[in-house]
């Protein structure tokens, strides 16, 4: 069922009535134990959203006698997009099922566009972003660059993961050390991992990078996220792809996100392999802002509303003349800008 449309009056009992499930559900005194009788629900508790399946939920209870367990709900109305990561007010059925009644306030989203130009929301409440790449398939710069784009405007730390470094040769070498050279330059980290079940694990400085922070797992499809989750963890026993024959690129092994505790402490997100992160939903500041090298030098041009092409006096043109800005970044600057001048015209937003 599709959200209805609520006027304003609706909207305000809607959100005074969340309000007041969010209350009753932060009082000590409140009573959380199973109400077994027929049809009967248990009072309002918090619980995190481990992963959605359409409109169906797994939840984690997070207080009271079921602390721990999972639960299948299903949600109330008009609560907006819930996903994994979400911390929620839910009421607890007899027979291991609920029902989300509210959600509470997120410290981040991320986000991202479909083809329609709709938002669609991938986790809630991260706070790091582990950006798994490989040699094969071939790394993905552009690819590389939005996520750190989406990373510095959420203001969550990201970390370049490269997973099967056992497939680096002569042929490929160059190619990944000059990669991350780039990005190692502009301060950001970067840990090199084996997490094939065939070969020795190799984790590095990963799981202390990990510990205590709420990661979640991004990149195309086929670099081993999967495989990387199920070194991490094994009891998470996710499946595992192999590349397409035919394409050289990953099959898709997760549909949904999914969220994973850590055994030290901290939690695991696995998000779908996708083979495009676009960023059309956001504007131009904006994407200057993501890439910090080109951040750090807005309003040095000699023109305020310089856009970086061919203006006279333009501190980023002259930065990249010198590569103190690389190249390689800039063309991914360049290309994103006009995906998103292309988008916002499509949808008339220009």
């Amino acid at each position: 069922m599709s959200n209805r449309k609520l006027n304003r009056r609706q909207t305000w009992r809607a959100e005074k009535i969340q309000q007041e499930r969010k209350e009753r559900a932060q009082r000590k005194e409140r009573n959380l134990s199973r109400q077994y009788q027929s049809g009967e629900l248990s009072s309002e508790q918090q619980g995190l959203v481990i992963s959605r399946f359409s409109k169906h939920f797994e939840v984690e209870a997070l207080e009271g006698e079921d602390k721990g367990k999972i639960h299948n709900c299903v949600c109330r109305t008009n609560l907006g997009n819930i996903v994994a990561g979400d911390k929620v007010i839910w009421r607890a059925g007899s027979d291991g099922t609920g029902v989300i009644e509210s959600r509470l306030k997120r410290f981040s989203l991320l986000e991202r566009p479909d083809n329609f130009g709709r938002l669609k929301a991938v986790a809630a409440n991260i706070d790091q972003m582990l950006i798994v790449i490989s040699p094969e398939p071939s790394p993905q710069p552009n690819l590389i660059d939005r996520y750190l784009v989406a990373a510095e405007l959420l203001g969550v730390k990201p970390i370049i993961v490269i997973n099967k470094i056992d497939l680096i040769n002569q042929d490929n070498a160059e190619l990944i050390a000059g990669l991350l050279a780039v990005y190692e330059n502009l301060g950001y980290i970067s840990v090199s991992v084996v997490s094939s079940r065939h070969l020795e694990t190799r984790l590095g400085k990963l799981p202390q990078l990990i510990d205590g922070r709420v990661s979640i797992v991004v990149g195309q499809s086929g670099v081993g996220k999967s495989s990387l989750i199920n070194t991490l963890l094994p009891e998470a026993k996710l499946a595992v792809g192999d590349l397409s024959a035919a394409t050289g690129e990953g099959t898709h092994t997760t549909t949904q996100a999914k969220l994973f505790h850590l055994p030290s402490g901290g939690q695991l997100i696995d998000s779908p392999g996708i083979r495009d992160f676009s960023l059309w939903h956001i504007d131009l500041q904006q994407l200057q802002q993501g890439f910090i090298e080109i951040a750090s030098r807005i309003g040095l041009c000699r023109f305020r509303d310089c856009k970086h092409e061919e203006e006279p006096g333009c501190a980023i043109l002259a930065a990249v003349e010198t590569g103190e800005i690389e190249e390689i970044r800039f063309d991914s600057y360049e290309r994103i800008k006009a995906a998103i001048i292309e988008q916002q015209k499509r949808f008339g937003q220009s």
